[in-house]
Order: structure tokens, then sequence, then C-alpha cells
């Protein structure tokens, strides 16, 4: 249990991070979706360093390496409002 509660913290720490570094009207709002944005920062970051070799299989991203993952989240997220694909429900 204390996994997930530590996972949800580096998460929600990670997209604090994130979107302090991108600030934009597209960013997603509210604490769910930041903590969403970095724990889904983190997957993508473990799972590109384990295509990579640089993590083995029973290996997660670090905390430097969750923050890198959520920027590119949030940089997806912008690139699919800006084309229309998404709706930007932050800005209203």
């Amino acid at each position: 249990m204390s996994g997930i509660l530590w996972v949800i913290v580096v998460g929600f720490i990670a997209g604090i991070i994130a979107r302090l570094l991108s600030p934009g009207p597209n960013n997603p709002n509210g604490f769910i979706l930041t903590t969403v944005l970095g724990i889904a920062g983190a997957f993508l970051a473990t799972f590109i360093g384990q295509a990579i070799g640089h993590y083995g299989p029973d290996q997660g991203a670090g905390f430097i390496t969750a923050t890198i993952g959520a920027l590119l989240v949030l940089f997806i997220w912008n690139r699919l409002v800006a084309r229309g694909v998404i709706s930007d429900t932050g800005g209203k």
C-alpha cells in the first residue's frame, strides 16, 4: 500500500514541476489531473527507460525522469489541444 502512495506523491510533485516548467492555457487543471499527469509521465519514463536498457525489468523511473516524462506528456497534451483533437476545458 505504501508503494502506491509513494507513486501518487511522486507523480503529484512531478506533475506540479512539469506544469511550472511548461506554463500555458492548455494545462490540465486540478489536483487529480496534475497527479495523473505526473503518474503518466513516470510510466512513460519507465517504459522508455526499460526499452533502451537504462532500467531493469524491476526498476522504475526516478523523480527527475518522471518529471521529464510528465513534461513530454504535457507537450503531447498541448499538441492535441492545438490540433483540436481534444477540447480545452481548463481555460473556461
